[in-house]
């Protein structure tokens, strides 16, 4: 069994920033992909920003200069780094990592955590 535990979330004032992370643990072989995506209320989820095991990174059109996505391969962690921060980055933010235990490779998303950009 594989768990995704998220953490840094909060409210926040508009231009301000935020870090979050997001912890693997369990049975994990490795791990591929891993990404932020993120809810805003009645929309759908949409990815944010996502690195490969090598440190490629893909990231949505309205964070790009403003989001740092970076993880650490040793401690099966991603984080994201907020910085400019819009009322329209609100939401709930979900970790996501593509993952191999030793009998399988599926996807799996943490609980979430919530973040709120006042105006």
């Amino acid at each position: 069994q594989v768990q995704l535990v998220e953490s840094g979330g909060g409210l926040v004032q508009a231009g301000g920033s935020l870090r979050l992370s997001c912890a693997a643990s369990g049975s994990i072989f490795s791990i591929n992909d891993m990404g932020w995506y993120r809810q805003a209320p009645g929309k759908q989820r949409e990815l944010v920003a996502a690195i490969t095991s090598g440190g490629i990174t893909n990231y949505a059109d309205s964070v790009k200069g403003r989001f740092t996505i970076s993880r650490d391969n040793a401690k099966n962690t991603v984080y994201l780094q907020m910085n400019s921060l819009k009322v329209e980055d609100t939401g709930v933010y979900y970790c996501n990592a593509d993952v191999w235990t030793r009998s399988q490779r599926r996807g799996y998303w943490g609980q979430g955590t919530q973040v709120t950009v006042s105006s």
